[in-house]
């Protein structure tokens, strides 16, 4: 199946540039096997959650002290320490540091890996680990797919990378929408407004 952009435009009604996105994932979807409604579905609603509706392409650091909390619990035991990073001038870089440090193959916080290999593209590709198999299957440095990932086809290329990598179309064959996001989030984060994205795109494409 291909994804039409008329389809595009009702799965993405307020983004400027469906024209685009429309480029980029009519060539990278039939090389990842994304090419069932079921998949092409799944696909578009995992991505429309984590995105933004595809606009955000770089994860959003600056949280607020209690967000902070309720978020990286783990992380900001304290009131205390939270408004500490809240109220940094470089805050965005400096709770990456802290929050992504010494897993996903960073470096501890001073390394400035947190923030380097911080969420980019439609799935928000994370850490130094992530980045440096996304750029060796483009045979490019890491450096170079940090800036790939900016761009229309990037984000959407290493969106693909992910959902292959982790053999994602079983689930979305399934329709198994709380596997598919603990897979791509961890946990369950946002489950309902994924449900709703996925519910959307499959009456868009007709099934």
């Amino acid at each position: 199946m291909e994804l039409t952009i008329e389809q595009l435009k009702e799965l993405l009604p307020k983004n400027p540039y469906v024209v685009h996105w429309h480029g980029a994932l009519s060539k990278l979807l039939p090389d990842y096997e994304i090419n069932t409604p079921q998949r092409i579905a799944a696909f578009v609603a995992q991505c429309a959650h984590e995105s933004g509706g595809f606009t955000a392409l770089k994860e959003n650091l600056n949280y607020k002290a209690a967000t902070l909390r309720k978020i990286f619990p783990k992380y900001f035991p304290t009131d205390a320490m939270a408004a500490q990073y809240a109220a940094k001038p470089n805050k965005q870089e400096a709770i990456a540091n802290l929050v992504y440090a010494n897993r996903m193959g960073n470096g501890p916080p001073e390394s400035g890996d947190g923030y380097k290999y911080c969420g980019r593209g439609l799935i928000q590709l994370t850490g130094k680990n992530n980045y440096i198999a996304f750029a060796d299957s483009l045979e490019i440095t890491p450096e170079e797919a940090s800036e790939y990932l900016a761009t229309f086809e990037g984000a959407a290329q290493s969106a693909c990378w992910f959902w292959e990598s982790n053999n994602l179309n079983q689930w979305a064959d399934k329709g198994d929408i709380v596997t598919l996001t603990k897979r791509i989030n961890g946990g369950t984060i946002g489950l309902e407004d994924r449900i709703k994205h996925y519910e959307h795109a499959l009456h868009v494409l007709g099934v």
